[in-house]
């Protein structure tokens, strides 16, 4: 028997109607901000990922799916969605648009990852991007947004945390003093961490080996050397995060694990777990490093998997189940089923029929499997009388409807 590769799962009937109602719940929050949703190919030049998510990332050193086409091209599965939305922005001429230019995406991602609990190697992501605003209030936009996505999920105990990783300018002066720091101790870290020393020593701090952790514990702290603009854009965010009645705390040791991100960074934490469930920042470069104009932006991305464990266990909700099951057996029975079924579908109603050309008693066993609400037996009698039983699965109750649309829908509201 063949089965799906590791670190990839199958979502299930079971499941799946759980995914629409919190993508539907999203979506409609995303609707009331006035994002429109985007969708991008699910694989894109290497080039790509190693420009715009950075070559020094463990998802570009480590976890990319990148193979060769059959023209020599070199060709990633996307890791994630901010490179492709942006790429797709530059490419279709989008900064003509009004600004700020409000999307959204919900889509498959792929990254070569050890596969654990909530972290598979096809995973989804629900993630925005605020495109052409500077200005610290697109920031606070964009964590409302996710804010309000919890409180729609009814999903409790989040804690926000947030950062200022500052811009280029007061990021050179910060990485000559985080590399005298890490310097005195780089032959003690981790493999990767030594190849990221010279290029970009921030990334260090990223580090999930526990002994770089250690190592990087008392590191000096970016927030300390903002330059005077990132650190009123700073001020201004947590000024309007109050003002906003969002409660947070300052996390320094908040980077982000993707380069292209300057100034506010966040993550929204599990206050039990610890585990982040949604993390995004402002990226006012990546546009410009990617062959577009020097335009300024600010996204998130959450993780569906986590985001659904965590739903469930804050939440019941019951699988839909048929408004009807009509019983028939006979060519004019069955025609008559099919009128009616058609119809009540046309009113969204869900209606459930025979298709298999079973008997009465084994259709009478599927609709109880099945849960169905009511049954409405169509036999040979009932066509001739027009009348017909109609019987309630819950309390057993029965009475006679005319098979009639109308009237049979009095009866199953």
């Amino acid at each position: 028997m063949i089965q799906k590769p590791k670190g990839t799962k199958d979502l299930l009937p079971e499941e799946s109607y759980k995914w629409q109602e919190v993508e539907k719940n999203i979506k409609q929050v995303l609707d009331n901000y006035n994002f429109k949703e985007i969708r991008v190919p699910v694989f894109e030049h290497t080039e790509l990922f190693q420009r715009g998510v950075g070559e020094t990332t463990d998802v570009v050193q480590k976890e990319m799916y990148t193979f060769e086409d059959k023209g020599g091209r070199s060709i990633t599965l996307r890791p994630e969605g901010t490179a492709g939305a942006v790429r797709a922005y530059i490419e279709n001429g989008m900064a003509s648009m009004p600004n700020p230019v409000k999307l959204w995406y919900n889509m498959g991602m792929y990254r070569y990852e050890n596969v654990q609990k909530g972290r598979l190697r096809e995973f989804h992501q629900i993630g925005i991007e605020l495109i052409g605003s500077e200005s610290s209030l697109a920031d606070i936009e964009t964590i409302l947004v996710a804010s309000q996505i919890f409180k729609v999920l009814n999903i409790p105990n989040i804690k926000l945390n947030i950062n200022s990783i500052g811009c280029p300018k007061c990021r050179r002066e910060y990485q000559k003093i985080l590399k005298e720091f890490i310097g005195k101790n780089l032959d003690k870290y981790c493999d990767t961490c030594k190849t990221r020393f010279e290029k970009n020593p921030m990334r260090i701090l990223d580090c999930k080996e526990k002994k770089c952790k250690e190592l990087n514990k008392g590191a000096p702290k970016m927030l300390d050397y903002l330059c005077e603009e990132c650190k009123e854009h700073f001020e201004n965010v947590k000024r309007m995060l109050e003002a906003s009645g969002i409660k947070y705390e300052i996390d320094s040791s908040i980077v982000r694990g993707l380069d292209y991100y300057t100034k506010t960074v966040f993550e929204f934490i599990d206050g039990e777990s610890g585990l982040t469930v949604l993390g995004g920042g402002r990226y006012d470069g990546l546009i410009e490093e990617l062959g577009g104009q020097s335009v300024p932006a600010v996204g998130f991305a959450t993780g569906m998997e986590r985001l659904m464990e965590m739903y469930n266990e804050n939440n019941e909700l019951n699988e839909k189940v048929p408004d009807l099951y009509i019983l028939s057996n006979g060519i004019e029975e069955n025609r008559k089923a099919l009128e009616i079924s058609e119809e009540l579908r046309k009113e969204n109603y869900i209606i459930e029929k025979d298709v298999c050309e079973r008997s009465f008693k084994a259709q009478m066993k599927y609709a109880n499997k099945i849960n169905s609400k009511y049954l409405l037996v169509i036999g040979e009698n009932e066509i001739k009388t027009n009348i017909a039983k109609i019987k309630n699965m819950e309390t057993g109750e029965e009475k006679d409807v005319n098979l009639n649309v109308q009237e049979i829908k009095k009866c199953i509201r």
